[in-house]
């Protein structure tokens, strides 16, 4: 696998503002996806930017576009940059909780291996929980808001010696606040590539955490939370970068509010990024996402997946499919 380096995701701290965003125009959004027809007939029309996909939105002030020079990465680039890809040997992603998981506040870990599994389309396995020393990862206290955070970096070289023979990546998923250098606020999570580790915290996801109110439905909110920032962070994993052309996914984001309103999606440039790397039956994965939106009863999201699954003429579909 080539060395990629590491990245900070999602990352929040102190940033000065660079130049104006200019939004991609049609055509170079098109020319970001590259030839589509490269593709099978299937993939062919899943990859068309119809109105299903709007172009992303111009930054507010405060947003990652308006603070983050980010100059896109389109398809072609993405295929010669020889990013990591999954090998037969190596096709596993592994999930380590590390620390407790209140059932309260908290995202409910099967659910979150199955919803990897379904994006992935990779076989998934969560690892037995690891309950970490108080004093252990240099934790801190927030000079801003006195939460108790972990070093990133420091678990990162934990996660290393954890890694097991057959995994594509090894992902420690956390409810503790993280940080990776003592200047910075907190990030989201932090990966190292060449190394094939990661490091994501679910700790901001409750409302509680912002000191607002909890719905009833607040748990749903948690895991699509979860769920949003583990599909965004693990695509960094597999050599994505930020989107800048599409509402996506992918998008980067500067918190919590501009995550919410990213959709749960890929837009067909970073789709058809994943395919390249994965190789998955692009219906079996929106199959698999729409049985788990429809669990979940995240109704627009599986709305969304139908709506693609339609877009497909009976004649290509498989003789016999499973009910949704």
């Amino acid at each position: 696998m080539k060395l990629l380096g590491w990245l900070l995701l999602a990352l929040i701290g102190f940033t000065q503002a660079r130049g104006k965003f200019e939004r991609p125009s049609e055509n170079e959004r098109l020319q970001a996806l590259g030839n589509r027809f490269e593709e099978s007939s299937t993939l062919q029309i899943l990859l068309t930017p119809d109105d299903e996909f709007p172009p992303i939105q111009p930054p507010r002030p405060s947003d990652w576009l308006a603070m983050h020079t980010e100059t896109g990465q389109n398809f072609e680039k993405y295929r010669d940059s020889h990013a990591n890809q999954p090998e037969e040997t190596h096709r596993t992603i592994y999930l380590l909780p590390i620390g407790d998981y209140d059932e309260e506040s908290s995202p409910s870990l099967p659910d979150i291996r199955a919803y990897a599994a379904a994006f992935f389309q990779m076989e998934v396995k969560l690892l037995p929980a690891y309950l970490p020393h108080e004093l252990e990862f240099e934790p801190r206290q927030n000079p801003h808001s006195g939460q108790r955070q972990l070093l990133t970096s420091s678990i990162r070289t934990f996660l290393k010696t954890q890694l097991p023979a057959d995994a594509y990546c090894l992902l420690g998923i956390t409810m503790s606040d993280l940080y990776p250098a003592p200047s910075w606020n907190f990030v989201f999570g932090e990966a190292s590539l060449n190394e094939r580790v990661g490091i994501y915290s679910f700790a901001r996801y409750d409302p509680v955490f912002w000191d607002e109110p909890r719905s009833k439905d607040y748990r749903s909110l948690i895991l699509q939370r979860s769920c949003k920032v583990l599909a965004h962070e693990t695509a960094h994993m597999f050599g994505l970068q930020h989107c800048i052309y599409y509402e996506c996914v992918v998008n980067g984001s500067n918190g919590m509010n501009e995550t919410d309103a990213e959709p749960q999606h890929l837009c067909p440039i970073c789709l058809r990024k994943l395919h390249h790397t994965i190789g998955f039956d692009a219906m079996k994965r929106y199959e698999d996402l729409a049985r788990f939106y429809r669990h979940q009863k995240w109704f627009e999201d599986y709305d969304w997946i139908q709506r693609q699954l339609e877009k497909i003429p009976s004649e290509k579909q498989p003789a016999s499919r499973d009910s949704l």
